[in-house]
């Protein structure tokens, strides 16, 4: 059992990272092999529009035809048997390079059917961890949790395994807030979550992870 986490926050030691890292620690709990890959270490981009990946009997059919420093990535996830994704919301979505990685990802396995059907050939249980600033009260009014089913729906139909999501509410954007303008919420009770509910949090991803090297 191979569960590979993709990080999709600049930062590498912060919420998203950590929840990351302890979800893996739970794959690792029952006997899995872990790895984890930081996007923003990587010189990539996007799809390209190239289309190779779509050309019937070409080279590259199934597969993105773009080798830069993503193209090892998707190598070892076309192997594995569980992945991790995590990424904080910025202005109402996944950062930029998650997007890319999962445009890159994604794409090369869907096929132009009636309907869109997949070519991956095999399930692979992923999940996603998002972190961000939001209170749980607003996501709904927000459309955040449209955002959480339409990438589960979105990973389970193209890559064929069962989907989940873990969110991080509120969490603790800066070290020391007196050094920058915040007053959409109080910095004590940021701090106060970050010493009290993030734990908690972190408990779930280690669950959540446990869960995925459990898949069958």
């Amino acid at each position: 059992m191979t569960v590979i986490g993709i990080n999709g926050s600049p930062r590498k030691t912060w919420n998203t990272a950590t929840l990351l890292g302890k979800a893996l620690e739970g794959a690792a709990s029952r006997g899995a092999e872990t790895g984890l890959v930081h996007l923003y270490d990587l010189d990539f981009t996007g799809c390209t529009s190239c289309f190779a990946c779509k050309l019937r009997d070409g080279p590259s059919y199934g597969r993105c035809a773009v080798r830069d420093d993503l193209a090892p990535v998707l190598d070892r996830i076309a192997d594995a048997d569980a992945l991790l994704l995590g990424s904080p919301i910025y202005f109402g979505s996944v950062t930029g390079e998650m997007r890319s990685f999962l445009e890159r990802l994604l794409f090369p396995y869907l096929a132009y059917t009636n309907p869109p059907s997949s070519i991956f050939g095999r399930e692979l249980a992923t999940a996603f961890i998002y972190t961000m600033n939001s209170p749980e009260r607003y996501v709904d009014a927000i459309g955040y949790r449209q955002l959480f089913a339409a990438n589960e729906q979105l990973l389970g139909h193209i890559l064929g395994g069962p989907s989940e999501s873990l969110c991080s509410f509120e969490t603790l954007q800066f070290a020391d807030y007196s050094k920058v303008v915040f007053d959409y919420s109080d910095p004590e009770e940021r701090l106060e979550r970050r010493r009290t509910v993030f734990p908690l949090d972190c408990e779930k991803a280690f669950a959540l992870g446990a869960r995925l090297a459990a898949s069958p």
